[in-house]
């Protein structure tokens, strides 16, 4: 692009022209100076990959309002002090959104430091820092502007530690507490009077009663309400929700042993509202009085029941009462059949996603039915559905364009002509093909020229699967970020090689590749520099070589890959 060309092009301009360029930044930046400066100034997003380049990118994208550094777990009260003292820290004005998932380093000191130095902070994610207590939490309360935040396993967090939170983030609006294992009763009341504004609250595997159901249905504002595994709740607490938060659209009461159909009426009769309904593994059985409540939810749009018995009464009367479905979840479901399916579709046409795991007595007939049923499908799951064959896959190429989720695991019936027809569902983004023992090298390069936009694949024990098969691949599918290998045993060094083209990978898992040895895994650590997960055991010809490669080139690594 030429000099006088450029300068016709004003700032506003420069501005409209990346945005649409979406997440293809990069090579805009590269053109000039004019690019990189309109880029820098109106970036909001920043994810780290590295945490010596973390000051530098700080200093250059100082308008950023969400920062990320999930993929850096070796940063700690130390680095957070550099960033702070250093330079100007005007990032931290505008800063909104903080992710902190998994950084382990991190103790209670640096997240005050950091929390403080952001004064218009409104979400926080903490989720997986185990090691997490009470003194973290009082740090995070030190955030009044705060509103999400997701805890999800800080194991140390008591009630203590809730208490501080709910006094000093009194507008939070969106709270995970999912496996805080310390929290009880009394911290959650202490929360639902304090927390007025709650709109989504997660309190699965904790170990309140019904006492806690009690608090939270004092919640005017609680849209999703999500209790899975809390095994001490029972129909008494549902009971109270039924008079309770009058907002409430979604509930999810998976694995919640002492809860029935009958508590479950009680939530539906006083929530006509109801938009998603979440209770796999708790019922034995799916009541008929239940599916008959079912019918004065007209905004229902989601129901999951995995797990439960069924009949093909019931999923006529599934697909006969709620028409307006777009998600329906059966997976481990006893009883369905193909009559049942065929019942359930013909009045559910608007289904997008459909999970039928280890429903292993349908055929290609059900799945046909759904192909021709159910064109606007985006997710479907089949794994271990191995009576189906090629002919339904036929259909599905055919009339589920626009499909971009399909698992196919353990599916016996998939081969390379099965992999051609569904090659024609270009839109594909995860698929699962563990298994599935009769593709090959050929079928795989049929996903690889038709399906560009994939970013995750599993071929966990396709062993017919090689390196010609991986150099389609990764010719193709050049936004794979994650993909399962693992006993494909004709994959070499050769294999590797190519998989090093794979710029985005962050997950992947080699278990059991006993023909790849350095040579492969310094390839792939050299020009993977997104890695963050990787599964090596069992990889037999990997020697001190190789870790010193992943050592020294993938400093990003979060998981055990030693053999």
């Amino acid at each position: 692009m030429s000099e006088s060309l450029l300068c016709l092009l004003t700032e506003d301009l420069l501005i409209r022209l990346l945005q649409k360029l979406g997440s293809h930044r990069k090579p805009f930046r590269l053109v000039c100076k004019d690019f990189l400066r309109v880029e820098s100034a109106t970036r909001k997003t920043l994810r780290i990959l590295r945490i010596e380049f973390l000051l530098g990118l700080l200093e250059k994208f100082c308008n950023i309002e969400t920062l990320d550094l999930s993929l850096c777990p070796r940063i700690d009260d130390g680095v957070v002090s550099v960033l702070l003292t250093q330079g100007s820290a005007s990032w931290t004005r505008g800063l909104r959104r903080l992710v902190l998932s998994r950084a382990t380093g991190l103790g209670h000191l640096g997240l005050e430091m950091l929390i403080r130095a952001c004064p218009v902070l409104e979400a926080v994610d903490v989720s997986h820092c185990w090691g997490y207590g009470d003194r973290e939490a009082a740090a995070l309360s030190c955030a009044p502007s705060l509103r999400e935040l997701n805890m999800d396993k800080c194991l140390g967090v008591t009630d203590i530690g809730l208490a501080k939170i709910a006094v000093g983030c009194g507008q939070l609006e969106r709270l995970s507490l999912k496996w805080c294992f310390e929290i009880s009763d009394l911290g959650i009341d202490l929360l639902c009077k304090k927390c007025l504004d709650l709109k989504f609250l997660d309190v699965s595997y904790l170990k309140v009663t019904s006492e806690s159901l009690r608090s939270i249905a004092s919640l005017l504002k609680l849209e999703v309400f999500v209790m899975v595994g809390c095994s001490l709740v029972d129909d008494v607490g549902l009971r109270f929700l039924e008079k309770g938060c009058p907002l409430l659209k979604a509930i999810d009461v998976s694995r919640c042993d002492c809860v029935s159909s009958s508590g479950l009426i009680s939530v539906i009769s006083g929530h006509e509202g109801l938009e998603q309904l979440d209770a796999g593994y708790c019922l034995s059985e799916l009541s008929a009085p239940l599916v008959k409540c079912l019918e004065n939810l007209k905004q229902l749009r989601i129901i999951r029941i995995d797990g439960v018995r069924v009949s093909d009464f019931i999923l006529q009367t599934i697909g006969t009462n709620c028409q307006s479905l777009v998600e329906l979840g059966l997976s481990k479901c006893v009883g369905v059949t193909n009559k049942g399916i065929m019942q359930l579709v013909s009045g559910c046409r608007n289904l997008k996603i459909l999970d039928l795991t280890c429903c292993r007595f349908i055929t290609n007939a059900a799945i046909s039915i759904i192909a021709n049923c159910c064109p606007d499908l985006v997710c479907l799951k089949l794994e271990s559905c191995d009576m189906m064959t090629e002919n339904c896959l036929y259909q599905l190429g055919l009339n589920c364009l626009l499909l971009e989720e399909l698992d196919l695991t353990d599916c016996s019936g998939v081969d390379d002509l099965a992999l051609r027809y569904l090659s024609r569902c270009s839109e594909l983004v995860r698929l699962k093909l563990g298994l599935c023992t009769n593709i090959s090298d050929i079928g795989l390069a049929h996903i690889a020229c038709n399906c560009p936009k994939m970013t995750e694949l599993d071929l966990y024990r396709c062993v017919r699967i090689g390196d010609d098969g991986l150099a389609a691949l990764t010719s193709g599918c050049k936004r794979l970020t994650k993909l399962n290998l693992s006993y494909c045993n004709r994959i070499t060094d050769r294999g590797m090689e190519y998989i090093s083209n794979l710029g985005e990978l962050s997950d992947l898992e080699l278990r059991g590749l006993s023909n790849i040895t350095s040579i492969g895994i310094k390839a792939v650590a050299v020009s993977c520099k997104r890695l963050a997960d990787l599964d090596l055991k069992h990889c037999e010809k990997i020697d001190d070589s190789g870790f010193w490669a992943l050592a020294y080139y993938s400093q990003n690594l979060r998981q055990d890959w030693g053999t």
